[in-house]
């Protein structure tokens, strides 16, 4: 596919690229992980500087011209550099969202999450919600002049870094959304570490009461807003996705060519130069099935739900054999926590069920693939 971005787009790139070398070296992210905070918030008050916090930020906020392409850009820069600072739940979900939904306090946070003084995080998994945004038991009532909120949000993506969280929940009129300050008495968040060196919560919501304020958009229209913002995560997580796995191939080369058998680079020997190849073809394939997707997302509805979720059955496939055989052909120290490979092999590994598994995305392809037959 012939994609061919601007000089501002290559700018951004560079840009990007330069400082990530820069601050974010593999043994200053390892560290950073190792510790109780897991984050650096002075890297993310850096890039809210260079004005890459405030990609979602729209233009009637005084928003640069940022579009789903320079996203992509920056997601892919991110995926090189293994960055576990959260870009995708603050910057392309929840500002995505409130982008969409409007209103003083949507405006008011996104002004923040641009400043970068504010980071928020989408709770939306519940036990038995499977993929499916739709289903939601988190339920909101009316009381008084508020809401009173009731339920249990899982796998809260950087929920314990976050000072609001944007919550689904069901109202008698169907599915809503709200933000909710985390210190509002009667939220209980269990945090932990995921695999891949990031930091989840469980959350737990028990008569919590909200203002009226707090409703994002309309009243049981909050599917309307999610939907189009999760096919762009989609689009976003599968250029994250080319980082990592073009970081895998690059340093499963790189090994091959010092690591001696029989007296010669293993890199010699024909099957494991056609495995790289291999690898090699499903990194082009993820990538061209997310140029694809970054520019469906205006399309209309079905047209841009089909090629996010070919894009993330693609991803998902890729991020399995690429991050297997790196693993594979590094032999036991692939796994091992001072390389660079395993670390990026798990966070592949994360991305394969990120906004629904494979299989997940296969039936809603063909679900929306019959529409209308």
């Amino acid at each position: 596919m012939d994609f061919s971005f601007t000089e501002e787009q290559q700018s951004l790139r560079d840009t990007l690229r330069a400082f990530l070398q820069d601050k974010y070296s593999f043994e200053s992210r390892r560290a950073t992980s190792m510790t109780v905070v897991g984050w650096r918030p002075e890297i993310w008050r850096a890039l809210a500087d260079l004005g890459i916090v405030g990609m979602t930020l729209p233009k009637r906020l005084g928003g640069l011209e940022f579009g789903p392409v320079e996203v992509m850009v920056a997601m892919e820069e991110m995926g090189r550099a293994l960055m576990v600072e959260p870009f995708m739940e603050a910057v392309v979900v929840c500002g995505g969202v409130l982008a969409r939904g409007g209103g003083k306090v949507a405006d008011d946070a996104l002004l923040k999450i641009t400043a970068g003084e504010l980071i928020i995080a989408y709770a939306w998994a519940e036990p038995g919600s499977r993929y499916d945004f739709s289903r939601v038991v988190t339920t909101a009532v009316k009381d008084g002049d508020g809401w009173l909120l009731n339920g249990h949000k899982s796998v809260v993506m950087a929920a314990p870094w976050a000072s609001a969280l944007l919550v689904t929940a069901r109202t008698s009129n169907g599915v809503s959304l709200f933000m909710v300050d985390k210190s509002t008495a009667g939220i209980s968040c269990s945090d932990y570490p995921t695999i891949d060196g990031r930091s989840a919560s469980d959350v737990i919501f028990k008569d919590v009461k909200i203002s009226a304020a707090a409703l994002i958009g309309a009243e049981g229209k909050a599917l309307e807003l999610i939907d189009p913002v999760a096919d762009a995560a989609i689009a976003a997580l599968g250029a994250e996705a080319v980082g990592v796995m073009t970081k895998l191939h690059q340093d499963t080369i790189g090994y091959t060519k010092q690591r001696k058998q029989f007296g010669q680079p293993i890199s010699n020997f024909q099957v494991l130069q056609h495995r790289m190849v291999d690898m090699y073809m499903e990194i082009e394939m993820t990538q061209s099935a997310t140029y694809l997707a970054t520019l469906k997302l205006s399309a209309p509805a079905r047209e841009r739900a089909l090629a996010a979720s070919t894009a993330k059955v693609t991803m998902s496939k890729a991020c399995r054999f690429v991050g297997q055989n790196a693993v594979q052909l590094h032999g036991g120290m692939g796994m091992t926590d001072e390389l660079a490979v395993g670390h990026y092999f798990k966070r592949a590994t994360m991305i394969e069920s990120d906004f629904g598994s494979a299989d997940f995305h296969l039936a809603r392809h063909v679900a929306l693939s019959r529409v209308g037959l």
